[in-house]
């Protein structure tokens, strides 16, 4: 229909300038986009709406006539979706156009009703149509955002901390899925080989319920850090979890727990061949490593 076409070319400006002030009306998000870009942005859309309909149709969107529009729709889509817009904003981006789009079709062709149907209608797909790829490029957008913030929530909530020289220490808050065991594992193992550390302290005083699937992670990073030549030890183990540990019948044979972090600290420091001592000028304790003189 390039009878479509053309009146979006002829009362281009109109259109324009009716689909400018309700957005304004409806969306106030000054704080957010300017109104010079958003004009850009909605003549930019007009002209690849013109370019569409006269080479391919008003719905054949999968054809190269159309490739600008979808395009600039989704870029659109993208970049507001980043902004902070809600799907209703974006959404109405284009569904706005409809009123201004259907004054100038009545205007052109209000002699003939049937004609005037129409062209309605087809636009109405159209614009229709042009709203559900703005909306799906604002979907793969978001979901886009969230998985990669849920990656960097999961790489800050598994600090690796340096206790002391070449003791680490792995505090774990909350459950262990497949995921967070992946990021848990790899945050160690850098930080095993980064500081050349011999021991390795996983806290799970923060972790709610201890399960077998829960255990079973737990032993996978702990087999791996052996094969990187660090010993672990489990601290934070409750009395709760150890019954549940007991009950489910989970063999922790060979790995060492402790019921608190410092008794964890104090047996790595211990293994290290360091002792810990209270001084009697200031009452602070302090590390000294045993010397063992040898003569001839």
């Amino acid at each position: 229909m390039n009878e479509l076409a053309e009146i979006i070319s002829q009362n281009e400006e109109q259109i324009r300038t009716e689909w400018l002030r309700d957005m304004t009306k409806s969306l106030q998000r000054a704080d957010l986009m300017s109104k010079a870009e958003l004009e850009e942005q909605s003549r930019s859309l007009l002209n690849a709406v013109v370019e569409g309909v006269r080479t391919s149709g008003p719905t054949n969107f999968g054809s190269k006539g159309w490739t600008a529009a979808r395009e600039l729709l989704q870029q659109v889509s993208a970049s507001r979706a980043r902004q902070g817009f809600s799907p209703t904003e974006v959404a109405t981006f284009v569904l706005s156009l409809k009123q201004p789009l259907f004054a100038a079709i009545r205007r052109e062709q209000a002699k003939n009703q049937d004609k005037l149907f129409d062209t309605v209608w087809v636009a109405t797909e159209m614009l229709d149509r042009l709203a559900l790829i703005t909306t799906e490029a604002y979907i793969t957008t978001r979901e886009e955002l969230i998985v990669r913030q849920q990656q960097e929530l999961l790489e800050l909530s598994t600090p690796v901390v340096k206790l002391w020289e070449g003791i680490l220490a792995l505090p774990i808050i909350g459950t262990l899925d497949s995921s967070r065991t992946q990021v848990v594992m790899e945050n160690l193992l850098q930080s095993i080989v980064s500081t050349n550390s011999r021991y390795a302290i996983i806290d799970i005083t923060g972790v709610p319920t201890v399960d077998t699937l829960v255990a079973q992670h737990l032993l996978k990073t702990i087999t791996a850090a052996r094969l990187m030549g660090a010993e672990c030890i489990i601290s934070g183990v409750r009395p709760q979890i150890a019954q549940t540990i007991v009950h489910l019948g989970i063999n922790l044979e060979d790995v060492i727990t402790k019921a608190k972090l410092s008794d964890a600290l104090a047996l790595a420091l211990q293994k290290s061949g360091r002792t810990v001592v209270r001084s009697s000028s200031n009452g602070v304790a302090s590390t000294r490593t045993p010397v063992t003189n040898k003569e001839g």
